[in-house]
């Protein structure tokens, strides 16, 4: 990422129309036509310093503008709620309550998760608070980057103690050298509501969610995805969205990592005046996933470039990336990314500095490609990038057959042995139906056949209807 670009923090990546509309305004005012949005859930944007003063007097909100990396935003998975699998307990409006709890910066990176969504990072942070099963209580993932190892916390803190707790640890952490010693300092020092850790925390494979377009949202409510694939934000058309959601009493808008950004809640009656404002303007809400699944350094044009050969050559050799996700990476060995895979760019030598060389690339994956595990595997060291298309789809096959141990059947599979089991996809968002899995969010059990589906059935992520899936064979 461009270390000289400002940021605008915004916490859990929740927003409402009128603070992004008053952030718009600042931007404009230092003569910006458009932004990004950071994989910590953040707006960036480059400005000259002297201009930091002045702008953020024109702010209602009190907004900050940080020109530095002392600060780091709160990520959160407020953006998962509601539209795609969640903890029983964990609604909306607790992570509501949680952010707005904090009065106060955190130099920290802070992560507040759900860990049945896979949109949003649990383990990116520093602080990696990650819903437990009993309800108002979360597990803590602790990396602190002057420790020596990564661990969890002994007990499970409350809800309401996410707070008090971040600015202790914030405060004491240098004091302590791992988890069992900065336990003990938060106990003489705070009075927190935990609870005793009755098994441990257990993270389930889940495949990424298509998170683009307009999508049913209960019984009468939609939410939206929208995604630009230069994460190049025009300012204007941003301006103009924040208004249709405040005509139509559309409350928060939230950023995911993933460079895009989501509206939920959209009424049912709003509908199509929705489709009009994204039709007037010639928005595609329908990307290929072969895109959408990329985490890239924010403007960074030799990634971006890096990106579009590599999706090119999937499309042309109709490649599934089904459920995989991608990182590219400027900076070889800061192992930091959310993605299956990662393709990190090696840095050139002093001694040829001064020549024009071919780049090199590491290829790694994440054990059981979920990343998750915190895991690295090392797949192929210093190839030439035309190596890079052969290696990923290679690792794609892999993918699905580790898929199929672990996941759809439970039943061993020799090194040379294919599996190919009937499933149904959406032609649309490329959703897949599998009847051993059944769709929760329809309410539809294990073990139905796609045949048996009610007539009224509708694609859980673009409400297409059952007419839309085609029978496909699945090769595990």
């Amino acid at each position: 990422m461009n270390d000289d670009l400002h940021r605008i923090l915004i916490k859990g990546g929740v927003t409402s129309p009128g603070e992004l509309k008053d952030s718009i305004s600042m931007l404009e005012a230092a003569g910006l036509c458009e932004v990004h949005f950071g994989s910590r859930q953040d707006l960036l944007f480059p400005l000259n310093r002297k201009d930091e003063t002045p702008l953020e007097r024109i702010s209602k909100y009190n907004t900050d503008i940080v020109g530095e990396r002392t600060y780091q935003n709160i990520v959160s998975s407020y953006v998962s709620a509601d539209i795609f699998e969640m903890t029983h307990w964990l609604k909306g409006s607790t992570y509501l309550y949680i952010l707005e709890e904090f009065d106060y910066l955190p130099k920290l990176k802070i992560n507040i998760t759900d860990p049945k969504q896979r949109l949003v990072p649990l383990y990116s942070g520093n602080l990696n608070f990650i819903a437990s099963e009993q309800e108002d209580y979360w597990y803590l993932y602790l990396n602190i980057p002057s420790w020596t190892s990564s661990e969890f916390y002994p007990v499970l803190i409350y809800s309401y103690d996410i707070v008090a707790i971040s600015r202790a640890i914030e405060h004491y952490y240098p004091q302590a050298k791992d988890v069992p010693s900065l336990f003990e300092i938060l106990n003489e020092v705070l009075d927190t509501n935990n609870k005793n850790i009755q098994k441990k925390l257990e993270t389930p494979y889940l495949t990424f969610p298509y998170y683009e377009g307009v999508n049913r949202m209960g019984l009468d409510q939609y939410w939206l995805g929208l995604y630009w694939r230069n994460n190049r934000y025009d300012l204007q058309f941003l301006k103009d969205f924040c208004g249709f959601c405040l005509d139509n009493s559309i409350g928060k808008i939230c950023i995911t990592p993933w460079k895009s950004f989501i509206v939920k809640g959209i009424k049912q009656k709003y509908r199509s005046e929705l489709e009009r404002f994204i039709g007037q303007r010639g928005i595609n809400i329908r990307h290929s996933q072969l895109e959408m699944n990329w985490h890239l350094p924010v403007d960074d044009l030799e990634a971006f470039e890096l990106k579009k050969f590599l999706v090119r050559n999937f499309d042309e050799n109709d490649i599934s990336t089904y459920g995989l996700t991608f990182g590219i990476s400027s900076d070889a060995g800061k192992r930091s990314h959310f993605a299956s895979i990662i393709i990190e760019k090696n840095q050139s030598t002093s001694v040829i500095k001064d020549f024009k060389v071919r780049p090199t690339y590491n290829v790694l994956h994440f054990k059981a490609f979920d990343p998750n595990t915190q895991v690295y595997v090392s797949h192929a060291q210093d190839v030439d990038q035309m190596e890079l298309p052969s290696l990923l789809m290679e690792l794609s096959k892999k993918y699905f057959k580790e898929l199929g141990k672990t996941s759809l059947k439970k039943v061993e599979i020799s090194e040379n042995e294919n599996i190919e089991i009937e499933v149904h996809q959406c032609e649309s968002c490329m959703t897949i139906y599998d009847s051993s899995q059944g769709d929760e969010k329809n309410k539809v059990a294990v073990g139905v056949a796609f045949e048996n589906l009610p007539e009224e059935y509708r694609c859980p992520v673009c409400d297409a209807p059952s007419s839309n899936f085609n029978k496909v064979l699945l090769q595990i």
